[in-house]
This record gives C-alpha cells, sequence and structure tokens, in this order.
C-alpha cells in the first residue's frame, strides 16, 4: 500500500513539472515528427534545415544556430550529413561560412513538405487551431524568457 501511494504521489509530482511534462510531450512530437520525415530518408531536423537553406537559397551558418537554437557542434553535424548527401555545400566568406542548396538539395523540397503537412495534420487531429496557437505562443513566451535569464 505504502509503495503505492509512493508512486501515485511521484507521478503527480512529475506531472505537475513543467520541465518533465515538456520533455514527455517533447518525446513524442519526436516520434511523431520521425514517423512522419521517415520517407523524406531524413530526421525532422536535417530535413528543416534543408527546407530553410533551400527557401533562402543562401544562409550563414551562425544564423542557423540562432534560428534553431543549437549548439555550433550540433549544427555542423546535421550540415555534415547534408554536405555528405549532396544537399547542400559550403562557401567561405571571409570569416563566416554560407550554406547553399544544391540542384540535389532543392529536388527534395517537395517530399520534406509533405512529410511537413503530414506532421501538422496528426497534430491538428490532437489541437484545435486555437488550442495550437496558444500553445505555440506559450513556448514562445517561455523560450524568451529563458535565453533573457540564462544571458
Amino acid at each position: 500500500m505504502d509503495e503505492e501511494i509512493n508512486t501515485n504521489q511521484m507521478n503527480c509530482e512529475l506531472n505537475g513539472c513543467l520541465f518533465f511534462s515538456t520533455t514527455k510531450v517533447a518525446r513524442a512530437l519526436g516520434k511523431l515528427a520521425d514517423e512522419a520525415f521517415f520517407k523524406t530518408g531524413l530526421s525532422p531536423s536535417h530535413a528543416v534545415l534543408l527546407y530553410m537553406i533551400n527557401l533562402k537559397g543562401k544562409i550563414q551558418q551562425k544564423d542557423v544556430g540562432e534560428l534553431f537554437h543549437l549548439t555550433p557542434s550540433t549544427i555542423t553535424r546535421l550540415i555534415d550529413k547534408l554536405e555528405r548527401r549532396g544537399y547542400v555545400k559550403k562557401q567561405s566568406e571571409g570569416k563566416n561560412v554560407c550554406l547553399l542548396s544544391t540542384p540535389e538539395g532543392q529536388s527534395q523540397q517537395g517530399e520534406i513538405v509533405d512529410a511537413w503537412n503530414l506532421l501538422h495534420k496528426n497534430y491538428q487531429d490532437i489541437l484545435t487551431e486555437e488550442e495550437l496557437l496558444q500553445l505555440l505562443e506559450i513556448n514562445k513566451k517561455l523560450l524568451e524568457k529563458l535565453t533573457n535569464k540564462s544571458e
């Protein structure tokens, strides 16, 4: 009986904790994204990065870090894989490195958009449009406040 009470108390405390709650949601959404992007042959992170490079045609590597809130080493790993596949190429411009999409990378855009739309549809079945907009707004506020707090 005591073990059951302790387990219930622990679950209650974890579910009431923003960190643990959002981590669980992030894992579930990650699984949903992996399934949606599987057909592209790219992870969701690789696909979204390629999508952004394709849209802009050219983007500075440092801007990718700011856009995705990733460390330089993580960005390097993402870019290296896309470069090995022939989807992007690096171009030095003084001290900066720019990323350019290749024709092969551009040819992936349709599949990436399809995967993106599938992912969106999958969570549209869970949240209403209003709930989604509220959640995005709350996430934006949290990120802004947490990012400013750590600086």
